[in-house]
């Protein structure tokens, strides 16, 4: 795990502002590959693949239960043996660390 998964997201848009393109580009070396930065569209985001919809389900509940601990919610694309995981902060209009910091954390449960 890195410090990422160890950190705690914040509403405060003073302790996690918009991120410029240098801070992603450290961030994302940060997480376990996969991960796909759109700096366009200031979207961090995933497609985890999954043998069954059961399996599918459990870890798109996982991610819900992490996006609840945080108070930082993705939207998810959810179908059969996949799950589209997208992260931005809409409070600051872009990435923010909290952005980084669920997706370190949804790392954590494929350790």
């Amino acid at each position: 795990m890195t410090n990422l998964s160890q950190g705690q997201c914040t509403n405060d848009p003073k302790l996690a502002p918009r991120l410029d393109a240098e801070a992603c580009e450290k961030l994302i070396a940060e997480l376990s590959s996969g991960w796909d930065l759109n700096l366009a569209d200031q979207i961090l985001r995933r497609r985890f693949e999954f043998k069954n919809y059961h399996q599918t389900l459990a870890f798109t509940n996982a991610v819900a239960w992490i996006a609840h601990q945080q108070d930082h919610h993705p939207d998810m694309t959810i179908s059969y043996r996949h799950c589209l995981v997208c992260f931005t902060t809409h409070s600051v209009g872009g990435l923010s660390i909290n952005d980084f910091i669920c997706a370190a954390r949804i790392d954590a449960l494929q350790s």
